[in-house]
């Protein structure tokens, strides 16, 4: 996934009200740029760390900035981490499409944004006339305190917890259901963050003993593009 247009370069000044974050350009402007990311953003929003905009080209919009990339250091050296939780669904979708996730591969049709359980949309859904549809959740993953260790969630998520629930009970009446966690940074390897939310970790267990299925998907990042790179061990 390449961004439409060269990113701005900047230093971050602060992030708040969850939505925007105050920047200042490389040529010394300071603007306000709008957040697509409602969680914590835990090891990521250190004033004067490195970021990277996009700018929108749409005069209707209030904020012309997105925040897009950000540098961080988790212990290994500075690497560049994707905070846009808007992108991680098209990331998953191309994804599959390259045949970067194996057991999602081989149906013939994908739909996203389709309606399901009690009054919810599934981010993908695949199906193919030979075996049961297979329901796909789509979760972005920026959390980091070990060097190597992506996870999910940086905060407590109730809608997480509510969508666990569901897929549990497509998988109990006969279809696939998956989560898959779109790690927007370089990972060796996934784990839950228990300790910052005991009841997504305890609705994630139930939901694989009802036979939920889960996959991590690494992402390479540069300021031009994201793409999807590979999958990598969940701990058990």
């Amino acid at each position: 996934m390449f961004f439409p247009s060269p990113l701005v370069e900047g230093h971050l000044l602060l992030r708040y009200k969850r939505f925007l974050a105050d920047i200042r350009l490389d040529d010394g402007r300071e603007v306000t740029a709008h957040c697509a990311n409602p969680g914590a953003m835990l090891g990521l929003v250190a004033p004067g760390s490195r970021v990277w905009l996009s700018q929108s080209t749409n005069p209707a919009r209030k904020l012309a900035y997105s925040w897009e990339i950000t540098e961080a250091d988790f212990g290994a050296g500075p690497q560049l981490v994707g905070i846009n939780t808007s992108l991680p669904n098209s990331l998953a979708v191309e994804a599959i499409g390259a045949g970067l996730v194996p057991p999602l591969a081989g149906y013939i049709r994908l739909r996203r944004e389709v309606k399901y359980g009690r009054a919810s949309r599934i981010d993908i859904l695949l199906e193919d006339d030979s075996r049961p549809a297979c329901y796909v959740e789509v979760k972005n993953v920026h959390l980091m305190r070990r060097p190597g260790l992506a996870e999910f969630p940086d905060c407590v998520t109730a809608r997480g917890a509510k969508h666990l629930r569901e897929l549990g009970d497509m998988a109990e009446d006969g279809y696939r259901a998956v989560m898959l966690f779109v790690i927007q940074m370089a990972a060796e390897r996934f784990d839950l963050a228990r300790d910052l939310d005991p009841t997504y970790a305890t609705a994630f267990d139930l939901a694989r003993r009802r036979g939920v299925e889960a996959y991590a998907l690494t992402c390479r990042l540069t300021p031009q593009m994201i793409a999807a790179e590979r999958l990598v061990p969940i701990a058990e």
